[in-house]
């Protein structure tokens, strides 16, 4: 099979308690992080509400653009959960038990706990595969290109690793943090004729405030570390030339 040189992913948070600022959003983070791991770059990321409209919409327009979509939050027991079958609308399927979750689920919970909230956890998109849980046993799934998973953060740590074989990526995207005691204005215009001379790589510049000063994080991002250590160097350059102290963060 031919690889791709670029293969994209989007990801969908979806929760009310996300919007509302209630709970804090670090599930972004843990996927960009292994995804770029294994060349994936995240092309979009978008927070919606549990809205079947919404849900439906969103992820219907994603699919169609990324080559991957992961989808979190929404797949546990209670009547807020509704993305296994807004997932199952938008691809126009049945929304069913799934035998092999069932059986998982039942074996998992002692006798009597494997009450109707948990039964509902085991319903999904007809024909859907499992993502294995190993953290709480409620699996997640996934169906063509949209894998679901659940919105705790230690739990969809800890089911990343049995994706890893599902997912067909480029070379990993590697980066590179120079960090500045300056800030971005005096070093705007020596970094653009960088980023100008060097396309093909992403160069991101971050303000910072530590130990009550200001500076600035150069991020450098390739696939090839050859690249990054060419602009690397560019960079170092102009940071002797003007005099510009290199801080440890």
């Amino acid at each position: 099979m031919n690889k791709k040189l670029t293969y994209k992913a989007a990801i969908l948070i979806i929760g009310n308690e996300i919007l509302s600022g209630r709970t804090q959003d670090t599930n972004t983070s843990t996927l960009a992080t292994w995804l770029n791991s294994i060349g994936v770059k995240v092309d979009e990321v978008r927070i919606i509400p549990d809205i079947e409209e919404k849900i439906v919409a969103t992820l219907n327009l994603l699919r169609s653009r990324c080559d991957y979509v992961f989808t979190t939050g929404g797949i546990g027991p209670t009547h807020d959960d509704i993305t296994a079958q807004s997932v199952a609308k938008a691809f126009g399927i049945k929304y069913e038990i799934q035998k092999q979750a069932y059986k998982i689920l039942e074996a998992y919970y002692k006798p009597g706990e494997f009450n109707e909230g948990r039964q509902k956890m085991v319903w999904m998109p007809q024909n859907a595969s499992l993502i294995l849980n190993p953290t709480s046993g409620a699996p997640g799934f996934y169906i063509e290109n949209v894998f679901c998973l659940p919105g705790v953060p230690s739990i969809l740590k800890s089911m990343l690793g049995g994706l890893t074989n599902l997912i067909v990526g480029g070379e990993p995207i590697l980066s590179l943090t120079i960090s500045l005691r300056t800030v971005e204005s005096e070093i705007a215009s020596s970094l653009t004729k960088i980023q100008n001379e060097n396309q093909d790589v992403e160069i991101g510049s971050y303000p910072f405030f530590q130990a009550g000063k200001l500076g600035v994080s150069i991020v450098i991002r390739s696939e090839d570390q050859s690249k990054i250590d060419n602009c690397n160097l560019q960079i170092l350059n102009f940071v002797k030339e003007k005099n510009i102290e290199v801080v440890d963060r």
